[in-house]
């Protein structure tokens, strides 16, 4: 009976000599290694955006529409210097990034988050119970799958509205399909294995084998996908933002930056699109590279 009770692998708890491993391996590249410096550079400044931007540029008080479009480097009466220029409302651009960065990655990350959790559960149930129930929920996938994400994101918001709760729900209707199919094709790996079969033989719920026994070896794959829709939910985000279907004006977010200026392009005042623009461009780039690099390391066959 012992024997059979430790079939079950220990994928919970990883060793130091794993952790190791797997930074030499991530520091193979060091390009991944300056995405990862750069998003935790922007992951910092979205997080302490309050206390570290000059101003508060959505506190009435602080913002003088006398200082409307100023271009970059900047000095208004009071002594204060706009480095990246000022909008049309006379806000610091600076500030406006940062608190844009963190509203554009706090609708990303927590869309993405329950949209795993609820992707996953579908898809470990799908490729455990198999049958019928499989099917069907595969058929959905499918379906989804073959419409555009922007698609399907203008259609819901254009029911419900704008918000930051609808974006977001708009979101996870979008990205659970991803998630569903890569837990499906990893579970279907792992349920024939034996260690899976001795779990069943010790009459186990499938509750548990499933979330205990299962679920920690489909992580890899998992966290590879969610690095890159998390990427994904922030671009598309911002395009619902910026065509005025997705956060409103008191929660703005770089896309509603971007969009904000765009009437300005015109006149010259590239700054108050531009900017946004770099910071998103940045974000999603190193975000990219970063689950990249993890998808080299998760995936054996593109090993060196």
């Amino acid at each position: 009976m012992s024997n059979v009770t430790d079939a079950k692998p220990q994928a919970t708890a990883v060793p130091a000599s794993g952790l190791k491993k797997f930074w030499a391996d991530f520091s193979e590249s060091r390009l991944a290694l300056f995405a990862l410096a750069v998003f935790s550079t922007i992951l910092f400044i979205a997080l302490f955006a309050p206390w570290i931007s000059p101003t508060n540029p959505y506190d009435l008080g602080s913002v003088d529409i006398m200082n409307s479009r100023l271009p970059p480097g900047s000095e208004d009466f009071a002594g204060n210097v706009y480095w990246l220029g000022t909008d049309g409302a006379g806000r610091d651009m600076l500030s406006s990034i940062f608190y844009g960065l963190r509203v554009s990655l706090g609708v990303g990350a927590f869309s993405g988050i329950v949209a795993m959790a609820i992707g996953a559960t579908i898809g470990l149930a799908a490729a455990y119970f198999g049958g019928r129930l499989e099917t069907i929920i595969m058929r959905i996938v499918d379906i989804q799958l073959s419409f555009p994400s922007i698609l399907m994101a203008l259609i819901i918001l254009a029911i419900f509205g704008k918000g930051v709760d609808k974006t977001i729900i708009a979101l996870v209707l979008v990205q659970w399909a991803y998630y569903a199919r890569t837990a499906r094709a990893s579970a279907l790996v792992e349920k024939n294995k034996e260690y899976v079969e001795a779990a069943q033989c010790l009459a186990l719920s499938d509750r548990r084998i499933i979330l205990s026994h299962i679920m920690p070896n489909c992580l890899a794959p998992m966290i590879v996908v969610g690095t890159l829709q998390t990427a994904h939910a922030i671009s598309l985000e911002a395009t619902l933002s910026f065509l005025g279907l997705g956060l409103p004006i008191t929660e703005p977010s770089l896309g509603l930056l971007i969009g904000n200026g765009f009437e300005y392009m015109y006149t010259g005042d590239f700054w108050i699109s531009i900017f946004p623009g770099v910071a998103l461009l940045i974000t999603i780039v190193s975000i990219n590279l970063v689950g990249d690099q993890l998808r080299d390391i998760f995936n054996p066959r593109l090993q060196k």
